[in-house]
């Protein structure tokens, strides 16, 4: 073995315990978004028929509709419940247990669609949604953290976004196992809606052979040896000493402080720069309308004319589409950086969505506009996932240092999960004011946030957090004397520490 891959050490032991929490952790979300489109006209029905059998009562279409739309968007609400939550498990239990006693919810979630049938209940539907967005909104938060903690400086990109790719690999496995060859069908629907407890098996099966994140146990718990094993177990080969010095530095810095709460980060002019980057591209990356595409995807499919039984094998491109995106993000993220792949992404998302709003202006005037409106879904889906789907996690990992860093996902997450939540309801409404023009505020967003990254945001690439803090306390405290500030003492909730602790 040669110098070089020693001194980086064997990425295997990285590499699986990666496969081991993303299985069970981000892929979960992608897998339940995409599951609930294939069983919608059947559950439709058992809910139909639950009121007839229970009161005697035929709904009209739009109270079933309402119904079914309280069963979509409560996804949403128990995504932002347990991005609150999250924070405080990572602090209490650490990063891998935390992953591991999430699969509580994901278990008794899928307990519960599997029996609704059976039991007459589409109120344990609901329920059940209610408890896998609990799940996904965890696992959402702490599986970056997890990631980023774990992973030496020169993967860190990579292996944080692989979090995306993992989402995106549930979006494309949800869309297969919804066929109907597989578990599609009618007689099947609630073993579709059970079947993500089969990921989280997998993951309470193999993620306790791993190691707890290295930074967790060393500025959070204390213990140096159980950070050198880890790091040793992770890299392959004996510690760095230059890896170890960082985190010690980490360490010392917040020696003395306990973990932040959110409303915490509000009032701290030190981290405002950190903390607008992080809520402005989290609430972006749900109101860039990547969401609103695979609206369009079936109506521009037929339009096109594709049959209406291939149109659910044609859907799926559009999941292997972003899933090719974000294994792409993840090769280049380490040479260009973040905020080229962040800017990038949004300004191509806004370009399709001026060519898609003219495509679907003409589509009824000129014959091959369909065809046009087809190319964008597929470009707007790859912009989306070489930018947006990828990077936005990576974030409070690289910009937050350990105590502010779980108050820090709190916060990105709660914005990631409310904004999907508006957006669930508000598009239908979008769609009918607006028309073809529906993507236009999507657009604006998309050139907005593109502006405040080229605008506000340093590059992170391979930058130790205390180069990545000096960047933002410019920011910060434009127009002060930045040295003297570097030395000041800072007196915060009865609490005296020196900002220049080494």
């Amino acid at each position: 073995m040669t110098t070089s891959v020693m001194q980086k050490g064997s990425p295997l032991t990285l590499v699986l315990m990666v496969a081991s929490a993303a299985v069970g952790g981000t892929l979960q979300y992608g897998y339940n978004l995409a599951i609930m489109n294939a069983p919608t006209t059947f559950i439709q029905t058992f809910i139909n028929e639950t009121f007839l059998q229970r009161w005697d009562i035929q709904l009209e279409d739009f109270q079933v509709t309402l119904v079914w739309t309280i069963i979509v968007s409560i996804f949403s609400l128990g995504g932002f419940a347990g991005a609150l939550i999250a924070g405080p498990m990572t602090i209490r239990f650490g990063r891998k247990k935390c992953l591991l006693l999430n699969n509580v919810f994901l278990m008794s979630g899928a307990l519960l669609a599997l029996t609704s049938r059976a039991a007459g209940s589409f109120e344990m539907i609901v329920l059940s949604r209610v408890l896998i967005g609990i799940n996904a909104g965890i696992s959402m938060n702490v599986q970056p953290m997890y990631f980023g903690e774990s992973a030496p400086k020169h993967l860190r990109g990579a292996i944080s976004l692989s979090s995306a790719v993992f989402t995106a690999f549930g979006v494309v496995l949800g869309q297969v196992v919804g066929l109907r060859e597989i578990l599609g069908g009618e007689s099947c629907w609630q073993y579709l809606l059970a079947s993500n407890a089969i990921p989280g098996f997998i993951q309470l099966l193999t993620l306790p052979w791993f190691p707890e994140s290295p930074r967790y146990l060393l500025i959070d718990r204390g213990d140096k040896e159980a950070c050198i094993n880890a790091l040793r177990r992770l890299r392959g080969c004996e510690v760095q000493s230059s890896e170890l010095d960082e985190i010690l530095q980490e360490q010392a810095e917040t020696k003395g402080l306990r973990p932040r709460r959110p409303w915490e980060l509000f009032a701290d002019r030190a981290v405002r720069w950190q903390l607008i980057s992080v809520i402005i591209i989290s609430s972006a990356m749900q109101l860039c309308g990547n969401d609103s595409i695979y609206f369009y995807a079936s109506y521009i499919f037929k339009e096109a004319g594709i049959s209406d039984d291939q149109i659910q094998y044609v859907t799926i491109g559009t999941g292997t589409c972003e899933f090719t995106a974000c294994i792409m993000c993840n090769l280049l993220v380490e040479r260009k950086g973040r905020r080229f792949m962040l800017m990038g992404g949004f300004l191509l998302m806004t370009i399709w969505a001026i060519v898609f709003t003219i495509a679907l202006s003409f589509e009824q005037s000129v014959s091959w506009m369909p065809y046009l409106s087809m190319a964008c879904i597929f470009t707007y889906i790859l912009s989306f996932g070489m930018g947006p789907a990828g990077v936005t996690g990576i974030l409070p990992t690289e910009i937050f240092n350990q105590t502010a860093r779980p108050a820090a996902y709190m916060i990105a997450g709660s914005m990631m999960w409310l904004n999907l939540f508006i957006v669930g309801m508000i598009f239908p409404f979008l769609v009918s004011g607006l028309s073809e023009y529906c993507l236009v505020p999507f657009g604006v967003v998309c050139l907005a946030s593109a502006l405040y990254i080229g605008l506000f945001l340093p590059e992170t690439k391979g930058k130790s957090l205390s180069v990545i803090t000096s960047e933002f306390h410019k920011m910060n405290f434009k127009g002060q004397n930045v040295k003297s500030l570097a030395i000041q003492t800072q007196y915060k909730l009865g609490e005296v520490c020196l900002s220049t602790a080494l």
